[in-house]
């Protein structure tokens, strides 16, 4: 296949392994959600009712007090208690197989070739016109 190439040369030959490709997109969705779930921090950490500072006797009597049993004033149900399923610091990394990277990629660079026609990603479109800052005072 060849391809027009904007810096004056009048032509390029790739591979059509590479650029002549359909677009997959449940692939390409898989590798990008994959890549984005990567780059997450994973750092939230709560307490569970084991991990909160206190708690170690029974707040009141069992019986006679008027109260509902308590065992512990740390439960997930009392102000200051831990939560019940506490989320804790995890990886979220998808494994991608190879192939399917490169799939994606090879489908990605065909939509790319197939939208923009050239060799080069760069096209002969100008910025954005950006507004004068306007300096009151």
């Amino acid at each position: 296949m060849k391809l027009k190439v904007l810096n004056g040369k009048p032509e390029m030959q790739v591979s059509d392994a590479a650029f002549g490709r359909e677009f997959n997109e449940a692939l390409v969705h898989q590798v990008v959600t994959a890549y984005r779930a990567a780059g997450r921090a994973g750092t939230k950490a709560q307490k569970t009712r084991a991990e909160v500072r206190g708690g170690g006797r029974k707040p009141h009597a069992q019986k006679g007090t008027g109260q509902a049993r308590a065992g512990s004033n740390r439960s997930p149900i009392w102000v200051g208690g831990g939560r019940t399923f506490a989320a804790k610091p995890r990886d979220f990394a998808q494994k991608v197989n190879r192939k399917m990277y490169q799939g994606a990629m090879r489908s990605m660079l065909s939509s790319l070739r197939a939208r923009i026609g050239c060799a080069s990603p760069r096209t002969s479109r100008s910025r954005p016109a950006r507004r004068a800052s306007s300096s009151t005072s």
